[in-house]
Order: C-alpha cells, then sequence, then structure tokens
C-alpha cells in the first residue's frame, strides 16, 4: 500500500502531518477527517503495509473509553464487532508457584458487562484504518522513512513545518502547518526538542505472540469452576496471572494468535531473568508451571519476542498552540500495561488535537486552548500513575489487591470515563468548574493508594478457593452500564456528585475492612482527603465490598 504524495503545493498551509501511521497516528487521521473534509491530511508511516496479523505491538486489550473512541467516536464498531474479538473484561488469578488454577482466589466477572470492550490483533485493526484512511482521501504513505524535521517559526503565523522523508527510493520534502509526532517510542519530536521525562514507576516488561489459543479453561477438570463463567469462555477475559511484583497476561487475537507478556518491578524480578524466550520460559516454570507446561510443548508456534526496560515514562510538553504541533500515543508518555490505558490516551490526546486544530481553522489564537488541554491532560496522567508506581508488590495479595482492582475501577468509571464519554474533557468552563473537585479526588486516590501499600505490607491472610464475581454487584455493573447515558449538564452534575460520594462512601468501607484484620492501620490520610458527602455509617452498609469479602470479615471479627 503507497501513497505517492507530491511536492509541496498550495495547500500546505492546509495540510496536518502525521509522522507515524500506525494507532495513534491513523486514528487521529480519521478523526480529523471526520471533523473537516477539506483538511488535507498526510501520514507518513515507516513500515510497509499491509502490516502482519498479530503485529509485533502492544496495545491489544482495550478498556471503556478507547473502545469508545474507536467503536462510536470513530464509527469502526462495525469492525470491531466483526474482525476483532469481544473482551470478557479483565479476570485475576492469584497463583504464584501454583498447578492449580481452579484452588486460588479468581477476580472477574461471571458474564459480560453491559459496555463493551475489545481485544485488538492490532495488524487486523491497523490495516483497516490504512484502507479507510486511503478511502477517505488522506494521503498515507507507508515504508516512507523520516530524515529532517525542521520546526515552523512560532514567532511567525504563517511559517510552515518542513520534513523531509524518503520514500519508493526517492526524496521528498513536504511543508505543513501542523505537525504531529505519532511514531511511538522513536518519538521523532521529543528527541529533537529534549521533552523526555522520567517518572518514579519503575517497571520492565517482556512479550510474545503464540500461535493457537491458550485457554486457562483447560488448566481444570473441576466442573463447577469450568461452569462459573457464563459463556464459559475465560479465554476472551484479558487474564492476569499474579504474583509478588508481577503479573502475566494472555490476551487473545482475531487471528487465532495469542499474546502472553510479564509485566514486572525492576528490582523484584530483573529484566535480565526473562529477556529471552527461553529464559521466560524458565521463569514461567518457577511463577507459573501450568503456563509453563502448556507453552513447553508449544515452543514450535512461537511468533515473535521481545522487551521493554523502564516502559513507562512522561514528557515536559505534549503540543504547542504557537507552534503548532503535537504529540500524540506513546510518542508523548505512558503509563503501564495493567489497567490498558494506552488507547484510552490516544482517544484523548486525539481529541484535543482535533479541538485544537479546529480553533485555527477558525481564525481563533490556540495557545490558550494548548495550554489548558495539556494541563488538563497531565492531570489524566498524574490522577492515574499513583495506580502504579510503588503497587506492583500488592500484586500476590490475594486479599489487598482484589479490593485496590475495585477501587481503581470505581474511580476509572465513575470520574475518568464520566468525563470522556460526556465530552467534559474538551469543555474548558467544565474543566474548570471542575478544577478543585477532580484535584480532591486525586488527593483521595493518593490516599487510597498509599493505605492499600500499607495494608499489604502489615501482613497477609492465607488465600482461599474462591470467585470475587464483580457481575454480582448491582451498583458495579450499574456504574459499567451508566458510561452510555447521554446527559445533560444538570444530569452530569448530580452524576459526578452521586460517584464522587460512592467514592467516598468505598474509601470508608475499604478502611472498615481493612481494620477487621490490621486494627492499628493509619487511615488518617484517607479519611482527611473524603469529600465528606460519605457519613462514617456508610461503611457498615455492606453494599459496595465483595458479599464474599464481607462474610471473611464477619468471620475474622
Amino acid at each position: 500500500m503507497t501513497e505517492a504524495i507530491p511536492l509541496p503545493h498550495s495547500r500546505a498551509d492546509q495540510r496536518i502531518l502525521i509522522l507515524g501511521g500506525g494507532l495513534a497516528g491513523l486514528s487521529l487521521a480519521l478523526q480529523l477527517r471526520q471533523r473537516f473534509a477539506e483538511l488535507d491530511i498526510v501520514v507518513l508511516e515507516r513500515r510497509s503495509h499491509p502490516v502482519p496479523v498479530a503485529a509485533h505491538k502492544v496495545g491489544e486489550s482495550t478498556v471503556e473509553i478507547g473502545a469508545h473512541y474507536f467503536a462510536n467516536v470513530l464509527g469502526l464498531k462495525p469492525h470491531l464487532e466483526a474482525a476483532q474479538l469481544k473482551k470478557f473484561g479483565f479476570r485475576f488469578f492469584f497463583n504464584d508457584g501454583r498447578k492449580d488454577i481452579d484452588a486460588v482466589t479468581e477476580l472477574g466477572a461471571s458474564t459480560f458487562l453491559p459496555t463493551p470492550t475489545y481485544q485488538l490483533d492490532r495488524g487486523i485493526f491497523e490495516n483497516e484504518l490504512g484502507r479507510l484512511a486511503l478511502e477517505r482521501g488522506i494521503r498515507f504513505a507507508d515504508s516512507a522513512m523520516v530524515k529532517t524535521v525542521q520546526l515552523a517559526d512560532a514567532a511567525q503565523p504563517d511559517s510552515l513545518h518542513q520534513v523531509r522523508y524518503s520514500h519508493e527510493g526517492a526524496e521528498h520534502e513536504l511543508q505543513a502547518r501542523w505537525l504531529v509526532d505519532a511514531s511511538g517510542r522513536a518519538g521523532l519530536l521529543k528527541r529533537k526538542l529534549g521533552l523526555a521525562e522520567a517518572n518514579d514507576h519503575h517497571a520492565n516488561a517482556v512479550w510474545f505472540r503464540m500461535a493457537g489459543k491458550v485457554d486457562v479453561d483447560d488448566w481444570s477438570g473441576d466442573s463447577n469452576w469450568l461452569t462459573r463463567c457464563d459463556p464459559p469462555k475465560r479465554w476472551l477475559s484479558t487474564n492476569h496471572l499474579c504474583g509478588d511484583g508481577y503479573w502475566t497476561w494472555l490476551i487473545p487475537l482475531a487471528s487465532g494468535s495469542h499474546s502472553v507478556g510479564i509485566v514486572c518491578d525492576a528490582d523484584t524480578h530483573p529484566i535480565e531473568g526473562m529477556n529471552t524466550f527461553d529464559k521466560a520460559m524458565d521463569w514461567f516454570a518457577v511463577h507459573q508451571p501450568q503456563l509453563h507446561a502448556e507453552l513447553d510443548s508449544r515452543r514450535d508456534q512461537l511468533q515473535d519476542f521481545a522487551f521493554f526496560k523502564n516502559f513507562s515514562y512522561g514528557c515536559k510538553q505534549v503540543w504547542d498552540g504557537h507552534g503548532r504541533w503535537a504529540l500524540t500515543g506513546e510518542a508523548g508518555l505512558f503509563l503501564d500495561p495493567f489497567y490498558s490505558p494506552g488507547s484510552d490516551f490516544i482517544a484523548i490526546s486525539n481529541t484535543f488535537i482535533t479541538e485544537m486544530v479546529a480553533q485555527d481553522i477558525a481564525g481563533q489564537p490556540v495557545a490558550m486552548y494548548a495550554e489548558i488541554y495539556q494541563s488538563v491532560y497531565f492531570s489524566l496522567y498524574r490522577n492515574m500513575l499513583p495506580m502504579y508506581t510503588g503497587q506492583y508488590a500488592i500484586f500476590g495479595n490475594a486479599e489487598v489487591m482484589p479490593i485496590k482492582v475495585l477501587w481503581d475501577y470505581t474511580y476509572y468509571w465513575g470520574v475518568m470515563c464520566q468525563l470522556y464519554f460526556q465530552n467534559k474533557w474538551v469543555d474548558i468552563s467544565a474543566m474548570g468548574r471542575l478544577k478543585k473537585t477532580l484535584e480532591a479526588v486525586e488527593q483521595l486516590n493518593v490516599a487510597m493508594q498509599a493505605f492499600l501499600r500499607a495494608w499489604d505490607t502489615g501482613g497477609r491472610t492465607p488465600d482461599v478457593t474462591r470467585m470475587l464475581d464483580q457481575a454480582t454487584m448491582p451498583w458495579f455493573a450499574e456504574l459499567n452500564r451508566s458510561l452510555t447515558d447521554t446527559l445533560d449538564n444538570a444530569q452530569f452534575k448530580e452524576r459526578l456528585r452521586l460517584n464522587l460520594a460512592q467514592l467516598d462512601a468505598l474509601a470508608l468501607q475499604i478502611v472498615t475492612h481493612a481494620h477487621t484484620t490490621q486494627p492499628g492501620l493509619d487511615d488518617s490520610a484517607v479519611r482527611a482527603s473524603l469529600s465528606n458527602t460519605a457519613m462514617e455509617g456508610d461503611a457498615e452498609q455492606g453494599h459496595l465490598l465483595f458479599p464474599q469479602m464481607q462474610e471473611r470479615a464477619a468471620q475474622m471479627a
């Protein structure tokens, strides 16, 4: 797939040039085309198209914001329903070193929750995005290598960016009013402008694809365990096999392959012990023997292998309204594959960029919007980073980790998703009104993450055979369902108020539950961060936490 791109012509001042034709770049191009029929959109992609299925990339599991963006904002639901896999939610097993996955704590839903998410075969998906780009008049050049980038002079309103690149054996130059870096970890503009910024989350990852399905249901012959789920298809979940300092992912792909990964704290599980397939298999033999047994007989089905050291990073700046440039996707920042936030950040970043381009086309000054949107975007990053930083030690704790997951979901669905689904992130006046509220809930989240760490270090209770079924909690399923509601301003205000009250009540329940086994835990930071929407009695209602946890708490008390 190639598209000949002419040398600069009179449309250069109406052109947006996107460096990178992967998930972030192509989805941005489609979003821009959807909004601006006459805009000249050019995408330069280093790799050749069509890309292979089971492509050598991460980002296969979507959660609600990213899934909504692809399905409904970009209108790709027919493709997702027909050519990808509907995801059976997140599922967790606390089975480090065990050979009996059916005899440990399982956390997940027994049936599909209302708001759909998807498992993406990135090769199939990006090939479809590329096809649609060409169909919709986007000039998409694959096998194009960027040579030099000269940014426009921000002091000169009519100055244009200039990019030289090679394509089909020839050198080309393009000028553009807007330049977007979607080059992933290559970070073309980030490197050029010195914008790289480290964070305190030190973790590594290895991953690979195997031909054929990896089905955890095949690891048990217990009929009661096998029929816990309806449909009985745990393989459609993003399965997390958890232990101290790590989690292993199992993600099915529509091509028939299965993605397998290890994500781990850099100190607890050094990357040097798993940075080849043979080393990873040796590691599985110790920590995930059932997975090892299955993969060991299928070594000839290995399709690829890769690893990343210190995959998490920030960025000093992600866009410039004066200079009319932007970073999106992994070219900007990246948190962690746990909870699969990559597509979420693509959705939000691309939406901000589209709004900035809209302001520019309308002749409005962009700098103010860019500054506010960047502040909101970085706030989202700061809000989510504490979910990962220093938290990997908890991952093997079958008592604390399920409650952390419950808290994190409630925070994500109740606050972050509501802002996106109701299109509030780009509403400057709304975000201004919500600034103090969001700062307060960020403080509560930070306090809760610290409390969870302290609870874990205080000692553990023995694991038991059980399923913590998220689908049995009506309030939890309703929180998921409510994401697709269409709300007016008054309804949104009330929805957010109720969700924040629910977070307060849940926080009180968590600390009360923790005190049943560790009475001396310091919960002062959590209580000081409450918004006073929940009263002390809410901690005793018992309608928020898993029923199984309430029963165990009563027994231990």
